[in-house]
């Protein structure tokens, strides 16, 4: 059994800057502070995001530490709003067949490993039709700040759910970061890049998965990937 986890900004969809716009307003909500630039939000989750941007402000842990949870919640509420704009045309090419032809299988746990906390990853997919319910295990921004430490959470999920142990090289992560292809080492995970976002193939490639695509249009090419490799 191949536990397949995907990540989302960037690997499935794109939101047009919507979260970026979101997670700003709300820390000038709750924090009542100038937010500065100066971070990338790629391969981070939600809750690094917020400390790494107030501690620019010059905020303390214990201060950040004080409004997270609250700070979140407004931001998944500010994300909805900012989805209504998008369409599906943000919906990057080749997933819905992929996500078809991997859901079809009896080999093949689909699942999410994404830095966005649990209702904003369940927002963006509910905004380009996806929906969450075809994703049985997952790992989020809200189960731990440190994008390593959710392989291991996402595996353990997988485990209650199918009753027995899953090997580490029969999961696969796949996302378009250097954050996404090295996550999963701590658990022997293999990870597989496609360059929809940021990063370039080579860029990619230099992180050592065990393949990179441009795109997931090629759906037999990247169901050969997952489940022979």
């Amino acid at each position: 059994m191949k536990v397949v986890l995907f990540d989302i900004d960037g690997t499935l969809l794109l939101t047009d800057g919507a979260g970026r716009r979101a997670v700003y307003r709300a820390l000038e909500d709750v924090y009542e502070t100038s937010v500065p630039d100066g971070i990338q939000f790629d391969g981070k989750t939600d809750p690094q995001i917020v400390r790494e941007l107030m501690q620019l402000a010059g905020l303390t842990d214990e201060r950040i530490d004080e409004r997270l949870h609250q700070v979140l919640d407004r931001y998944v509420g500010l994300l909805q709003a900012e989805l209504s704009r998008i369409d599906s045309g943000a919906l990057m090419p080749g997933v819905t067949a992929l996500l078809e032809a991997l859901e079809a299988r009896e080999d093949v746990l689909l699942g999410l490993l994404t830095g966005n906390v649990r209702h904003g990853a369940a927002a963006k997919l509910d905004a380009v039709g996806i929906g969450t319910t075809r994703f049985r295990v997952g790992a989020f921004g809200n189960d731990h700040e440190k994008r390593p430490e959710l392989p291991a959470i996402a595996r353990a999920r997988a485990e209650a759910l199918l009753g027995h142990a899953v090997r580490g090289d029969d999961v696969v992560v796949i996302g378009d970061t250097p954050a996404d292809m090295g996550c999963g080492r701590g658990i022997g995970a293999r990870a597989i890049g496609v360059a929809t976002g940021r990063y370039s193939v080579d860029e990619l490639r230099a992180c050592q998965p065990v393949a990179v695509f441009t795109d997931l249009s090629d759906t037999s090419a990247v169901l050969r990937t997952i489940v022979e490799t």
